[in-house]
């Protein structure tokens, strides 16, 4: 009857689910807006960034140098006049402002060094913040490959043979669609199944429940496979058709290995929304708990910064999260096509930290509803 009970207990919550339209929103929301969202507007990297020029000099190498801005990393420039840059920099229309000084081509051929000015709205983090090294770059080769026409025996140079293995179009699509999907299934599986305990608590069906032929396993145990479920469902729907399909982001691994990974993640954050869903009393102490827990849970689990750049320290607590083992697990195999013989001390770590959360959260499960009866 154990079995039974909890495949029937089980499907009362997916009921409860089905009869929440806010709830469905949020998994709808999370799973498909979320994922395109954040994909294609994560700040790592230069995009369409602003760019205004004065060109004092107007010859063939100040000309080659305002035509090496383009998009993606900038808009095409906008040629201004010097009194014109001070007043768009005010305004906030561009986010970097060059100023080719005159005379510019004729000192770098006598082999002088000019100076060119770089304004840098300095505003704008996350473009300003790597725009002045792209600037930089951009011109030195422009004039460096300018200067190459003028020389009867160039200088020997040394050429950088780059591969980018996995993501040879170093995209940031690529990265930031499987990290989303990363965060919004932990996200999710803690919200649903905490909020499906504090739901019944606050309807008042847990009483109910304590006058039935149950256990507590057999209750927590219901609220994990059926929350567990739906969020298996969505990941698998939102790797295939936004991912995959809208996003076109290429998977290298086999995804039954990375869902069968997945399952096991979500058995311990599942478990782990239990255990909030027990400490706190009302839906606005559970979202504070969240908040406390979400935020070191996705910053420091390795989807954000590597993992090696963290003191020894954090790297060496963040082994029991188990969102650090489903990031390790998740690139190895959806981005460099890891097999199970790789991946396997992930999955070891995440069924062990999910054995022992659930352990945990039955206890305090019980402990709570003895209280309550």
């Amino acid at each position: 009857m154990r079995a039974a009970n909890i495949f029937h207990l089980g499907i009362k919550e997916l009921r409860s689910l089905l009869r929440d339209p806010v709830m469905l929103f949020l998994i709808i929301y999370a799973f498909t807006f979320a994922i395109y969202v954040g994909a294609t507007a994560m700040p790592e990297t230069l995009h369409k960034a602003p760019i205004a020029i004065v060109d004092e000099d107007r010859s063939p190498l100040s000309q080659r140098i305002v035509d090496a801005f383009y998009p993606p990393y900038f808009m095409l420039p906008v040629m201004i006049s010097q009194a014109e840059m001070d007043s768009r920099m005010d305004a906030g229309l561009d986010t970097f402002a060059v100023n080719i000084p005159p005379e510019f081509q004729r000192d770098v051929l006598a082999g002088r060094s000019p100076t060119i000015q770089l304004n840098v709205d300095a505003t704008r983090m996350s473009q300003a913040f790597t725009g002045n090294s792209y600037i930089q770059t951009i011109i030195s080769s422009e004039v460096a490959g300018f200067l190459q026409g003028y020389r009867s025996s160039p200088a020997p140079t040394v050429d950088l043979a780059m591969r980018a293995r996995f993501n040879p179009e170093l995209n940031k699509t690529w990265f930031g669609a499987v990290m989303k999907i990363i965060d919004n299934v932990t996200m999710l599986s803690i919200i649903l199944t905490g909020a499906a305990l504090i739901r019944e608590r606050e309807h008042g069906t847990v009483e109910h429940l304590l006058v039935m032929p149950v256990t507590p396993f057999e209750i927590m145990t219901s609220k994990v496979w059926a929350m567990a479920l739906v969020v298996l469902i969505a990941t698998t729907c939102s790797l295939f058709f936004i991912v995959q399909g809208l996003l076109k982001v290429p998977t290298e691994g086999s995804i039954g290995l990375f869902l069968a990974g997945t399952a096991l993640h979500l058995f311990a954050t599942t478990s782990l929304g239990i255990f909030l869903g027990t400490l706190a009393r009302s839906m606005p102490q559970f979202g504070l708990l969240m908040i406390l827990l979400l935020i070191p849970l996705q910053v420091l689990s390795g989807g954000t910064t590597p993992r090696e750049s963290m003191p020894a320290f954090v790297q060496f607590v963040m082994l029991a999260a188990p969102n650090t083992h489903f990031v390790m697990l998740a690139q190895a195999i959806l981005y460099r096509g890891a097999g199970l013989s790789i991946v396997w001390p992930q999955f070891v770590s995440l069924a062990l930290i999910g054995a022992t959360l659930f352990g945990l959260s039955l206890t305090r499960f019980r402990k709570t509803l003895a209280t309550m009866a």
